[in-house]
């Protein structure tokens, strides 16, 4: 089983409008609401692709109400933790005419330390215990910025395999506790390391540097150009194949799902890297926060190329 741990879980709001006027009223084409968060789309992704999971994380308030509601709809187990402040709302607006969209994110809802403790005390009894726990997306005010050093070294522990997928200070202190998968984008990774990585050379330079660090496993995803991806034994390049991209919400998330769950069925890091591109190719196919289609990622899986690299 593969759980995912959302610290900063958010409802996420979708509007589409045929033209998009600054300082005027616009009228939207269509709207749609789906729950939201790197790990719960994680988990939304896995279950889609058929494997099994269980989300873990903060919710509250009437939002919190909406989003759990909406992933019972859809079937994907759940089990968060109650907080009394609401959880945070996104707003995603498409032009359909530029095809552009603007993100507007929320820094999240404040935690108490009481309510940080129920949920480590919660993820850290989990019986039975998941093979993968990934963890992934922003902090919420109140939270410590170290808070995924602190449980990727307590899972680590408990002998589950750790899968990181942050930015920032969060990604910074998370890689000194060593995790066994991380998936940063390049900005991401340039941040972590501290470096501009401005060429090939450079990117597969970071994944180098992340493995010798401790990492078991770094992906570094490039967008339209793929991943580079490697572990101590062997870099791969992947391009994925040329689509009509709709949207690039959940992209990211929907390749760390790719890789964690074909690698959780035994599958070879070639083989758990096609799949994650696939995944996140997939994504592209659909509009708003809405996430890939199975029968897209099958389709596409043999599609994607992959090199191996020098070591």
């Amino acid at each position: 089983m593969i759980a995912t741990v959302t610290l900063n879980p958010s409802l996420d709001r979708h509007v589409a409008v045929e033209n998009l006027v600054l300082d005027d009223t616009n009228r939207w084409v269509s709207f749609n609401h789906q729950p939201g968060g790197k790990g719960i789309n994680v988990a939304r992704v896995i279950h889609e692709l058929g494997g099994e999971t269980m989300a873990y994380g903060f919710v509250g308030g009437v939002d919190g109400d909406v989003l759990k509601a909406l992933l019972k709809k859809t079937g994907v187990p759940c089990d968060f933790t109650s907080i009394r402040a609401e959880i945070r709302s996104n707003f995603i607006i498409t032009d359909l005419k530029t095809h552009r969209q603007t993100r507007i994110s929320a820094p999240g809802p404040k935690v108490s330390e009481g309510e940080l403790k129920k949920l480590i005390d919660k993820i850290s009894a989990i019986k039975p215990r998941p093979q993968y726990m990934v963890f992934a997306g922003s902090v919420p005010p109140g939270v410590p910025f170290h808070i995924y050093r602190q449980l990727i070294e307590k899972i680590k522990g408990l002998g589950i395999i750790t899968v990181l997928d942050s930015a920032d200070l969060w990604l910074q202190e998370g890689i000194r506790a060593k995790p066994d998968i991380i998936k940063p984008n390049v900005r991401e990774a340039q941040t972590a390391m501290g470096v501009e990585l401005k060429t090939e050379e450079d990117i597969i330079y970071a994944v180098k540097t992340f493995i010798s660090g401790g990492v078991g496993i770094a992906a570094i995803s490039r967008g339209r150009d793929g991943m580079i991806i490697g572990d101590k034994n062997n870099i791969y390049k992947l391009a994925p194949p040329d689509v009509q991209v709709m949207s690039t919400v959940g992209a990211g998330d929907s390749t760390v799902a790719g890789l964690v769950l074909k690698l959780s069925q035994g599958g070879s890091l070639e083989e758990a890297s096609r799949l994650a591109v696939a995944t996140g190719t997939a994504a592209t196919l659909t509009s708003g926060t809405e996430l890939c289609h199975k029968a897209d990622v099958e389709r596409l899986l043999q599609q994607v190329t992959v090199e191996k690299l020098l070591f």
